[in-house]
């Protein structure tokens, strides 16, 4: 292949990052999407949104190749391989990793912050991306095509040439390109070719704010010490008592990587997607900014970080929801924060990039995080009931927040609202809402009784048993034999699949194994993969197959006892799986491509706990409390 102003599929890209930020890099050795010097800011490379516009910085053969991508086993350098007809290369790409937590520092949630880069008092990573060539076989000619484009590529940089590199710089924000080789400017962008042999090798540095020199030696340590880092962190096991053991081991503990990678290092939080815009639909305007924190599926996450040993993470996860909880009122609490928490995510439309293979628009920002989202307090409330199974304490403090949470969902449980999948159509009675509603009583209550905290319970209890009957009545379909979307509703919902997960019937309840039957009937495809729901939503266009669906499916049919099905279903979904280990939001059931924004933490977190399960149902040991689901049967 050759480079082209064409996109690539999402399966043809790698990410790294530095635990402040990540890049992806195509298989063709270029970035194509990079923020610095957060997640969530403004990006320099964009081309994976406008491959005309949106920046990119390429090093690859100049002739003809094929190429392959590889990790460096159980880290988060990437490796990809050039093969031509002169020789062979392979490109080394890395974010160094050398943030430390400082002592005493605490991070003010919920302030509006808008930069933190020269915030006094916080250490923060070596912001850059270090590139090493190495010639592995006869002699192969390269080229370099360095093209940033700050505040997503509304703003092309002035070029300064220096002996040992290039500087890009717009307002107070520089990129210093060190390069071995001399470089020359041309519309709006550094070039240059070199020649390696067999056994040479040289290194690129990216950096940002900084224009100091990094030597040969200097970089070879730091790609030690990122080596280092990730194989000190990432999840090591005796894989015959491993409860991940079988043909998916590898790709959980790459799910747990893409985690690290998305997890914000002083808050806890863990970010959706580095990606904003990329699209549910070919040619389709179902593009939203995932580069934030969500309230939804906390417990989970926690779940599967704390059973791939991560316990640090899991903790300081919870610790970000709790203070959530201490430090906002109810009815403040928003479905998302920004990884610093920051409130205020206005949701903008950026009509000059034409997005992703023309899906337009792209847009930074949400404007779901204005939504009532009733299903975050049962959520939340979840999280912190599962700190007292994790060995964590609540103290009386927090138990006033709880407590606070708890009566306001007696208040609203009865009201409309947007769902978890963020309709933009007009609210409904969700089933799902309501669902997660009496979670945050059942939780509530169990907290008080355990812990013997003040609470008005007789309210409490009252109040679940009205929202069981009223799910029980109104949210199960009698002529689909299966629990619907909303209330006196007749579509199908695959967020229902967790209604005996979470504890409110058995799995082998009838109304529960017809809903698994009706799922499968009407929302699976014939490859296993699952439909979130049928029916509209207020949005135009189609949608893919939702993967943490497919995992919701695969989670309920093990703990029905019905194995064999979901095992099948679970290597089927991951077939789709990148060559990487990656997986997106979406599956193209006609394409057979991933779709949306890419990595997706939700999409990795279910696979990592869907493994879990079907572990536990051979008879491994986890490592933590027993999973949600046996926990509360």
């Amino acid at each position: 292949m050759s480079r082209k102003t064409t996109y690539k599929k999402l399966e043809e890209y790698g990410i790294i990052g530095n635990l402040e930020t990540c890049a992806l890099i195509g298989k063709d050795g270029s970035v194509d999407w990079c923020c610095f010097p957060h997640l969530e800011s403004p990006s320099v490379f964009a081309a994976i949104l406008d491959v005309e516009r949106g920046g990119h910085f390429i090093i690859q053969p100049s002739e003809n190749f094929i190429s392959k991508q590889f990790y460096i086993e159980k880290t988060n350098v990437l490796q990809t391989a050039f093969e031509t007809e002169s020789g062979s290369v392979t490109l080394v790409d890395f974010m160094p990793v050398t943030t430390k937590r400082k002592n005493g520092f605490l991070v003010q949630y919920f302030e509006k912050i808008k930069n933190l880069v020269d915030k006094p008092g916080i250490h923060h990573n070596e912001r850059s991306i270090i590139r090493k060539i190495i010639c592995t076989k006869g002699s192969v000619e390269l080229k370099i095509e360095f093209k940033p484009r700050f505040n997503y590529a509304r703003a092309i940089p002035k070029f300064v040439v220096l002996q040992n590199g290039v500087i890009a710089r717009w307002q107070n924000h520089t990129l210093f390109l060190q390069s071995p080789i001399p470089l020359t400017i041309l519309d709006g962008k550094a070039k240059g070719n070199f020649n390696l042999k067999e056994g040479e090798h040289i290194w690129f540095v990216l950096r940002y704010g900084s224009t100091t020199i990094k030597s040969a030696k200097e970089c070879e340590e730091l790609l030690q010490k990122t080596l280092d880092y990730w194989l000190g962190w990432v999840h090591s096991c005796e894989p015959s008592k491993c409860v991940f053991e079988g043909p998916w081991h590898d790709i959980v503990v790459r799910s747990g990587l893409v985690l690290k990678l998305l997890t914000h290092p002083e808050t806890g939080a863990i970010a959706a997607a580095p990606t904003t815009s990329i699209p549910e639909e070919i040619g389709g305007s179902r593009n939203w900014d995932y580069r934030f924190s969500w309230v939804r599926d906390a417990s989970f996450t926690v779940q599967a970080l704390y059973n791939l040993g991560h316990v640090k993470e899991a903790k300081d996860y919870l610790k970000w929801f709790i203070d959530i909880c201490r430090h906002k009122s109810p009815s403040k609490i928003q479905v998302m924060y920004g990884l610093h928490g920051e409130l205020s995510l206005e949701e903008e439309e950026l009509e000059h990039l034409s997005g992703y293979q023309n899906s337009y628009p792209v847009r930074i920002g949400n404007a779901a995080v204005k939504q009532k989202q009733l299903d975050i307090y049962g959520e939340l409330i979840n999280a912190i009931y599962e700190t007292t199974r994790y060995g964590e304490d609540i103290s009386s403090r927090d138990w006033d927040s709880i407590k606070e949470i708890v009566d306001y969902v007696c208040e609203i449980w009865n009201t409309k609202d947007a769902g978890i999948w963020e309709v933009r159509g007009e609210p409904q009675h969700f089933t799902y809402s309501k669902l997660m509603c009496w979670v945050a009583l059942d939780r509530g209550i169990k907290i008080a009784r355990l812990k013997r905290f003040d609470a008005n319970l007789s309210k409490w209890v009252k109040n679940k048993e009205d929202i069981r009957y009223t799910i029980l009545e109104r949210g199960f379909n009698k002529k689909l034999n299966s629990f619907v979307q909303s209330l006196d509703g007749d579509k199908l919902d695959a967020s229902c699949l967790l209604i005996p997960i979470v504890g409110f019937l058995s799995f082998n309840d009838p109304r529960v194994q017809g809903t698994v039957d009706a799922v499968v009937k009407y929302l699976m495809n014939e490859k296993g993969l699952v439909y979130r729901y049928d029916g509209e939503d207020g949005l135009t266009g189609k949608e893919g197959t939702f993967t943490l669906c497919s995992f919701w499916l695969v989670d309920t049919l093990t703990l029905s006892g019905r194995i064999k099905e979901a095992e099948e279903i679970f290597l089927n979904v991951l077939k789709y799986v990148s060559p990487l280990g990656l997986l997106a939001e979406e599956i193209d059931a006609n394409l057979d491509r991933q779709l949306g924004n890419f990595p997706q933490a939700f999409s990795h977190i279910g696979l990592i706990n869907s493994a879990l399960y079907l572990g536990k149902a051979k008879g491994k040991e986890q490592m933590g409390p027993s999973p949600i689901g046996i926990a509360n049967e």
